[in-house]
């Protein structure tokens, strides 16, 4: 019997399909990509057509190794990785590696009929008669897909590679740009400052509570006066018209009843899938993905054994293959009834430029009902699976179908007629509704309807006014992005793919580009700046029309339509110019000196903003670095506080939700300070510091500001707790806590008590960063009886507390019983 080896990508898809393919195949995993770019050069010759220099990726050496002496043995090997760009690099680099396994030529020629011993096969699903069909059916290695990912890779490497340096040099070194992730970023960035900017203006809305002969009574919205639609835009104009009213005769002028239908919701593609889970679960884009990932290479269903529950989870079709579509239209039949199968499969558009070879995203079988499985699920799992379940099944499902009813009515006063309308709906089939409804970010007109329940009413009837209700409201800003109105927002303008929105919402995070505010995304100071210098210098690659664009460029390269080279020239132009640009005119943010109407504490010098490596600071003008004997005050800037006059100040209240579990999330205190924590501890121990997300109420105290005479509040910032007067922006003064004692490295600042980021305590000079004096332990002004150290410190031991010296060399230490003493008064005073 002919042998084969297998390769896939993962340990867990090889050990399913190896229980497919039975004894004469050998199943490995490569562990993900084997050869890429080297790290630490650019890795392509721009001179020379874009060659580049693919190097096994350091560690990936003994996998190598280990693939190449199987294959040695073997007739045939088949490479499997997953069936888009991504796995067609794979399965190119590992035929690269292996193109020279083969022990002769006469063993080559044992391969299939066309002479190939490597081979390529997919699958969209894996299942035992995907697997099969698909090992009927092998293919040769498809080079337009290989080239559309080098020619992503590539334009990734240019920029990270050309641009990061730059932000290196003039803002802090481990900053870094990104193709697609900065424009992500700018439309955060972009839609902050549209909140900041945005005026709200006034509206009113005049309801009206009618009751007709039959009840139940029922509000109608004032909507115009004698046939033209009139707009209530304050308070005087509102009780203009409620004066009006009074006494005026209520009668039906007309009522229209129609039937609607709504229509199912095609399957999931990839961005859909992220996008309802997160409103749905509360899972973060790459929780959903990683979950889909172990749903698709296979679970252990008891007997059954090793099964992939779904179809590949990284795609943007609705295609369904005929075969699910009977087997869903059986299940559908028998388990619901025939009125609600449609008389022929539903069918759904993809979106421009989609996959179409792949399906969307559905169960393998959709006669397996989540609750058959459950018990074999992770909690995490079930949800995820029983979410793509209900919506495949629910696709396939006749329409919903509400009796819609809108109702015009007149109140008739002296001088004029006025115009009031309700509508309201009825459901009166549930149709597709049965199994599943789509989630949303907000109300809209449909909820709104089905609010309303209608007494029957005809044209000409009397209604009776119970009363009237002017209320007023203000227009709100956007608002913030979150997960999943960011993924449809760049789904919608065409920047990146399905497959790298959770790539690009991690990376904006993990640089601290953007910060969570009650789950919605505001970009940190940073991120700001990041933002401000590149779409300045390079705006044509940062441009969000641009790099849709180039994204359609890279699909015909997929589709073998254009050549790589060809798309990464035309690139590169654009981008050598602003690069050239760039290099000249960019702001250097490290030499930053912005005048403020603030003054120095120390001196009443005017105060400047200033650029360190944690972000801006103030720090007092008259300060000369060749003179020791100037000023040298700094304090924190409070910039990055968020404005809790915006629209997401309900976000900053809101439960925050695990985004592993979807559980509460609570605040607790550990000996790093407070973080979040998730309620299903010890089954889910996701945490989460405090600067990486929600904020931390502020809390206000009774001492006043001294520069303005308000309240002081305890803030919480990046580096922990802060106190700062309550009136900012306006006013920017941010208390040190000064313990009395005077600095002795530089012998001029005051040694002040910090928090670092982890949230623990520390001592440091006032005249930071110009003073790099730190301590660990809380110094107090004795000098050491035994060295002549300049000061001792305050140590609390297990023995109990002591006054010691903190020169390693030198071992006094005295007992100091009248610590413990405080140190209980101030728990008992917290109590």
């Amino acid at each position: 019997m002919a042998k084969g080896l297998v390769i896939v990508e993962s340990p867990a898809k090889a050990k399913t399909i190896q229980k497919y393919l039975g004894k004469g195949f050998t199943v490995e995993a490569s562990l993900g990509h084997v050869k890429d770019l080297p790290k630490s050069t650019l890795g392509v010759d721009i001179d020379n057509d874009f060659d580049t220099e693919y190097i096994v990726i350091p560690g990936k050496e003994k996998v190598l190794a280990k693939l190449k002496k199987l294959a040695l043995g073997m007739d045939h090997i088949y490479l499997a990785p997953d069936p888009d760009r991504e796995g067609e690099a794979i399965a190119a680099h590992l035929a690269e590696e292996l193109g020279d396994g083969s022990k002769s030529k006469k063993r080559k020629k044992k391969g299939d009929e066309n002479g190939n011993r490597i081979q390529r096969v997919t699958f969209n699903e894996i299942t035992q008669r995907a697997v099969k069909e698909a090992f009927e059916h092998p293919r040769d290695i498809d080079r337009a897909l290989v080239d559309a990912q080098q020619a992503r890779r590539v334009l990734d490497r240019l920029v990270g590679y050309q641009v990061s340096p730059l932000l290196w040099d003039k803002v802090r070194r481990g900053l870094s740009a990104g193709r697609v992730q900065t424009v992500a970023l700018r439309l955060i960035v972009e839609r902050e400052r549209e909140i900041k900017a945005f005026e709200k203006k006034e509206y009113w809305t005049i309801d009206a509570n009618l009751a007709a002969p039959k009840p139940p009574a029922f509000d109608a919205r004032f909507v115009g006066k004698n046939e033209e639609k009139v707009e209530v835009t304050n308070g005087e104009d509102a009780e203009k018209i409620r004066a009006a009213l009074e006494g005026a005769n209520w009668l039906v002028r007309t009522v229209d009843r129609k039937e609607r239908r709504r229509n199912a919701t095609p399957p999931f593609t990839t961005s859909k899938l992220q996008q309802d889970s997160s409103r749905k679960l509360r899972f973060s884009v790459k929780r959903t993905m990683m979950i889909a990932q172990r749903l698709y290479e296979g679970v252990e269903l008891g007997e059954e054994g090793l099964v992939g529950l779904i179809t590949y989870m990284r795609t943007d079709s609705t295609r369904v293959s005929n075969e699910a579509l009977a087997e869903v239209r059986e299940y559908i039949s028998s388990q619901y009834g025939k009125e609600y199968l449609p008389e022929s499969a539903n069918t759904f558009k993809s979106k421009k430029g989609a996959q179409e070879a792949h399906e969307a995203i559905r169960p393998t079988s959709a006669m397996r009902h989540p609750d058959q499985i459950k018990q074999y699920l992770k909690e995490d799992e079930f949800k995820v699976y029983k979410l793509i379940w209900q919506r495949f099944v629910a696709s396939q499902i006749a329409p919903a179908v509400f009796d819609q009813t809108t109702v015009d009515i007149d109140a008739k006063s002296k001088d004029a007629t006025f115009w009031f309308r309700v509508t309201g709906s009825v459901l009166k089939f549930d149709g597709f509704l049965k199994v599943y409804e789509e989630s949303k970010e907000g109300k809209d007109d449909d909820d709104e309807e089905l609010k309303h329940k209608l007494p029957p009413l005809e044209p000409g009837q009397k209604l009776t006014l119970k009363s009237l209700n002017p209320e007023q409201h203000f227009t709100e800003p956007p608002p913030r992005y979150n997960e999943a109105s960011l993924v449809k927002e760049l789904e919608e303008r065409g920047i990146g793919r399905p497959s790298t929105y959770s790539a690009i919402l991690s990376t904006i995070q993990e640089r601290q580009y953007v910060q969570k505010l009650g789950g919605k995304f505001s970009p940190t100071e940073i991120g700001l700046v990041v933002t401000d210098l590149l779409v300045e210098n390079f705006r044509d690659i940062f441009d969000i029309q641009y790099t849709a664009k180039l994204e359609e460029q890279l699909d015909e390269v997929e589709d073998g339509k254009e050549k790589w080279t060809d798309a990464l020239d035309e690139f590169y132009k654009k981008f050598a110019k602003d690069l050239r640009y760039a290099e000249k005119h960019m702001e250097n943010v490290k030499r930053m000196e912005k005048p403020t109407d603030e003054k120095c504490e120390r001196c009443g010098s005017p105060l400047v903003i200033k650029w360190g490596k944690h972000g801006s600071f103030y720090a007092c003008s008259s300060y000369d670095k060749e003179n020791k004997d100037s000023c040298n005050f700094t304090k924190e800037n409070p910039i990055n506080l968020p404005d809790l006059d915006s629209a997401d100040v309900q976000g900053t209240t809101q439960e925050e939700y695990c985004e592993n579990c979807g559980r509460v999330m609570v605040l607790k205190r550990g000996r790093f300070g407070q973080f979040m924590a998730c309620t299903g501890y010890p089954d889910c121990k996701t945490t989460r510091r405090l600067d990486q997300g929600k904020r931390v109420p502020d809390i206000p105290l009774d001492e006043p500001c001294p520069k303005c005479g308000r309240n002081l509040m305890i803030r919480h910032g990046r580096f922990g707790e802060f106190t700062a007067c309550s009136g900012y922006p306006e006013c920017k003064y941010v208390k040190q806590n000064f313990i009395g004692v005077k600095c002795t490295l530089c012998a001029d600042g005051e040694l002040v008590e910090k928090k670092a980021r982890k949230g623990n305590t520390f001592y440091g000079c006032s005249n930071y960063p110009n003073c790099k004096f730190t301590a660990a332990h809380k110094p107090i002004a004795e000098k050491c009886p035994s060295c002549g150290n300049d000061f001792l410190v305050e140590k609390f031991l297990k023995s109990g507390p002591v006054i010691a010296c903190p020169n390693k060399e030198c071992e006094y230490e005295r007992p100091a019983p009248e610590l413990a003493t405080a140190a209980g008064a101030t728990v008992e005073a917290e109590a």
